[in-house]
């Protein structure tokens, strides 16, 4: 068995470095786009979820919190009560920012002195932390002229202290270079899957598998292979540029990383196995990718986030392997997250991939008898 899945490997993999367009799409493609996403892409988004930790009773915070809650661009999504609450909020993706002020910020503004509000940021999501960072400057502003002026101050009442958790600098290219693992790894590993089967018919070739002693599992272990190895090599020689040239800080845990790159690549292989195993031709197989693959990014994350997508659409994502690999590689990259906060995330990919190569298989079975 193993003899004959390495041979099918084998012939898969001279396939496609015997065609010259295999090759092109393999190599140039990836290179460009790293290129032109890691020098030229940048998002703007604007939604804001964010806690408040309110240590002071007195009108002053009563009010500057209501200009918040007022706010269109803010939405409030909880309360706390003290700091062990933060860090679950920012780490989880559940808030972008949290509002702290201290038990004194009313008594410092009525006795004319400055009061402090410190605003926590997930810097992950650079772009989306500095738009939210610059609402919060304008309410702030707004409030501390409302303020002087009803109180005859003359020196500004409230002050910002601002720390922006992961990403330091809000530098958006820590945001979208990593996505670029995630994308690239699809796209790659969607192409040589999807077009697998439809070569063999348009070639006349895949009449011959029929009449060898070949299983269909055989046969979709042997098509699955090279599209799992290619993956994973593209997805590295990324990661590699992304620290080596784009100097990204890698702080999580390699085997976590390349877990959840596994657990993708099966996702993204069984699709591709799916759409090849419905295509007659190669011209097919490509439309076919190509439909995967726009819905795919649209609906991953990549360039708009979900939160602003309308509830039904946002329930559709969860269909999308994508969505889940881009959490798993920013996580890593920038939070430096490990298994423990991850596995919310490969057990999704890990079932579209189960379902998704069985029902390849089906359709191999359905083929061959």
């Amino acid at each position: 068995m193993l003899q004959r899945i390495f041979a099918l490997m084998l012939k898969e993999f001279l396939a496609i470095l015997k065609d010259k367009k295999s090759r092109m799409v393999l190599i140039l493609p990836p290179v460009a786009q790293i290129i032109v996403f890691g020098y030229a892409a940048s998002f703007d988004l604007n939604n804001v979820p964010y806690a408040v930790y309110n240590e002071d009773p007195g009108e002053a915070s009563r009010e500057l919190l209501a200009r918040f809650a007022g706010s269109r661009t803010f939405k409030l999504y909880t309360s706390i009560d003290n700091d062990t609450q933060i860090a679950p909020l920012i780490n989880l993706g559940k808030v972008l920012m949290v509002i702290h002020l201290g038990p004194t910020f009313s008594r410092d503004l009525h006795r004319g002195k400055t009061g402090t509000i410190q605003v926590i940021l997930d810097g992950r999501n650079s772009n989306t932390a500095l738009i939210g960072l610059n609402y919060v400057h304008s309410i702030v502003a707004d409030f501390n002229e409302q303020w002087a002026i009803s109180h005859g101050h003359r020196v500004p009442p409230a002050r910002l202290m601002v720390r922006s958790w992961f990403n330091e600098t809000l530098n958006s290219h820590w945001f979208i270079i990593p996505g670029i693992v995630a994308l690239l790894t699809l796209v790659v590993t969607i192409e040589v899957t999807s077009l697998s089967v439809a070569k063999e018919r348009e070639a006349g070739t895949f009449d011959q598998l029929l009449v060898t002693p070949m299983t269909p599992v055989e046969i979709l272990i042997g098509k699955s292979l090279p599209g799992f190895i290619i993956g994973t090599l593209e997805a590295t020689f990324i990661i590699l540029v992304i620290v080596t040239w784009f100097h990204i800080p890698l702080r999580g845990s390699i085997l976590a990383l390349y877990f959840g790159l596994f657990t993708f690549l099966l996702s993204a292989i069984g699709i591709g196995l799916m759409i090849s195993a419905f295509s007659v031709t190669q011209q097919q197989g490509l439309m076919g990718a190509f439909l995967f693959l726009v819905p795919s990014v649209i609906l991953s994350g990549f360039a708009t986030p979900i939160a602003n997508m309308p509830k039904f659409v946002q329930d559709i994502t969860y269909l999308n392997p994508l969505r889940y690999f881009l959490i798993v590689v920013r996580s890593i990259f920038l939070q430096g997250a490990s298994f423990d906060l991850l596995w919310s995330q490969y057990w999704p990919m890990a079932l579209i991939g189960i379902v998704s190569l069985a029902a390849a298989g089906l359709l191999f079975r359905g083929r061959m008898y």
